[in-house]
């Protein structure tokens, strides 16, 4: 049954760091497009950011740019998202998704983890 898994949330302070983790099992990473997605309460689920599997160029989301890095390790099957500088705006539930036939990094996506509550507050 493939699956993707994720790991690292948790409540941080503003200007803090996280670093999500998200790895796949029973298939493997390498030939999918890959993405973040995060939903705020309240707010519809949003596109954080993208590494499209046709032409391997990460797409982020104007609000995150600057402060989050998206990166993949195809041997660990896995991807992680840093991000830095965070806000009570990054406030949110993360998923990772993946698809291997998205080219456009919309949230058509054949699997999405289950999600990881990131909190941002003193």
């Amino acid at each position: 049954q493939p699956q993707l898994v994720e790991s690292g949330g948790g409540l941080v302070q503003p200007g803090g760091s996280l670093r999500l983790s998200c790895t796949a099992y029973g298939f493997t990473l390498d030939f999918y497009t890959i993405s973040w997605f995060r939903q705020a309460p309240g707010k519809e689920r949003e596109r954080v950011s993208c590494i499209s599997n046709s032409d391997g160029r990460t797409y982020d989301a104007d609000s995150v740019k600057g402060r989050f890095t998206f990166f993949r390790d195809n041997a660990k099957n896995t991807m992680w998202l840093q991000m830095d500088s965070l806000g009570p705006e990054d406030t949110a539930v993360y998923y990772c998704a993946a698809d291997r036939w998205n080219y456009d990094c919309n949230d058509n996506m054949a699997y999405w983890g289950k999600g990881t509550l990131v909190t941002v507050s003193s």
